[in-house]
């Protein structure tokens, strides 16, 4: 890795360096340049985005900017696709920030690449500890040992929805049980008993821990579990359509929806069919992801409380380095139920 950059000289890093940062945290030269030179005129996100960009390439930072990182801490999450996803790393980032630390974050895409290869990346950072967010410990087919490996090194860790039996580290979920119970209760008190759930595929915690949610409630209620009105799709609104669409011929007038975006597949399904939402047919997503109270029709959705989430996760995560560790043990934080204009009466 090329030396350090600038570390006793005003100026910092040389022109090619100051470009290869720049391209790195996507800014301007000049934005670097401010950066380094610690001059005013630049937003705490920005400078926060440089620094990091500047630890990621393996340079060491001017003098007079060291003592603000307290050691770099890596972020892993899933893709950036669904919405929810940039809210957790966002919130995470932040508290990180406020710490003194500096996050690294790791995105991953299909066939990009993998949590593993992320992990060895950031263990040649010597990262001082890392996040993750519903990531392979949210798959219960997953080799867990990859986590008791990183605890042993040690290297403290915390993780953001998804449990995993045996591995000693905090775990910070949203209730999944509640959200499939408080989505069935809502659209029963509507009159609706007709009530489908679509959800991810079956491997996942959440996705379990939704299925029983829902499945109790329905018994409950209505003296039956309704397994035929439960599709498992792919995640996204792509999924959310065409297991929509399989529920609807089957008579649903309402669907509780494992995400927002399947959420929103769920209505294109139904008004693909000439079906008005909620007038035909009631929809409930799970996160509250950014924007989607601006949807047509504005969503009715179980959220996700991110920022209290991840501070919990962050804040285990530094209690951990610090020496003075919480309890290894799972902390679930309930989600709440947000009406708007998805959801209505049943009809007849």
């Amino acid at each position: 890795m090329t030396p350090s950059a600038g570390g006793d000289r005003a100026a910092g890093p040389s022109r090619a360096r100051l470009a290869d940062v720049a391209r790195q945290a996507g800014v301007s030269e000049a934005t670097v340049s401010r950066v380094f030179n610690d001059k005013p005129g630049v937003s705490a996100e920005t400078r926060q985005a440089v620094l990091t960009a500047l630890d990621v390439l393996g340079y060491q930072r001017p003098e007079r900017l060291r003592k603000r990182s307290a050691g770099l801490v890596g972020l892993v999450v899933p893709e950036l696709d669904n919405p929810i996803f940039p809210a957790f790393a966002q919130a995470v980032e932040g508290t990180l920030a406020q710490s003194g630390y500096t996050p690294v974050l790791c995105t991953q895409t299909p066939g990009g690449v993998t949590e593993d290869e992320y992990v060895e990346m950031l263990l040649d950072r010597q990262v001082s500890g890392i996040v993750f967010v519903s990531g392979l410990n949210a798959d219960t087919t997953a080799d867990a040992d990859r986590y008791r490996k990183l605890i042993s090194r040690p290297l403290p860790v915390a993780f953001i929805n998804g449990y995993v039996e045996g591995v000693e580290a905090p775990f910070i979920s949203c209730d999944d049980h509640a959200a499939g119970g408080m989505a069935v209760r809502h659209l029963a008190s509507l009159g609706h008993r007709r009530i489908g759930l679509i959800t991810g595929p079956g491997r996942f915690v959440p996705v379990q821990r939704k299925l029983a949610g829902y499945r109790e409630a329905m018994r409950k209620l209505f003296g039956t579990s309704d397994c035929d009105l439960v599709e498992l799709s792919l995640f996204g609104v792509e999924g959310g359509d065409a297991a929509a669409g399989r529920l609807i011929e089957r008579g649903v007038t309402a669907i509780a929806c494992g995400s927002d975006l399947m959420a929103l597949g769920a209505i294109r399904a139904a008004r693909s069919r000439g079906l008005d939402v909620p007038r035909d047919i009631s929809v409930v997503g799970f996160d509250d992801s950014p924007l989607i109270a601006f949807t047509d029709p504005p969503l009715t959705t179980l959220r996700q409380p991110v920022r209290e989430m991840s501070v919990a996760a962050v804040r285990a995560l530094l209690d951990e380095i610090s020496g003075d560790p919480t309890p290894n043990s799972e902390y679930v934080f309930r989600p709440e139920l947000v009406v708007r204009g998805s959801t209505g009466p049943a009809r007849g």
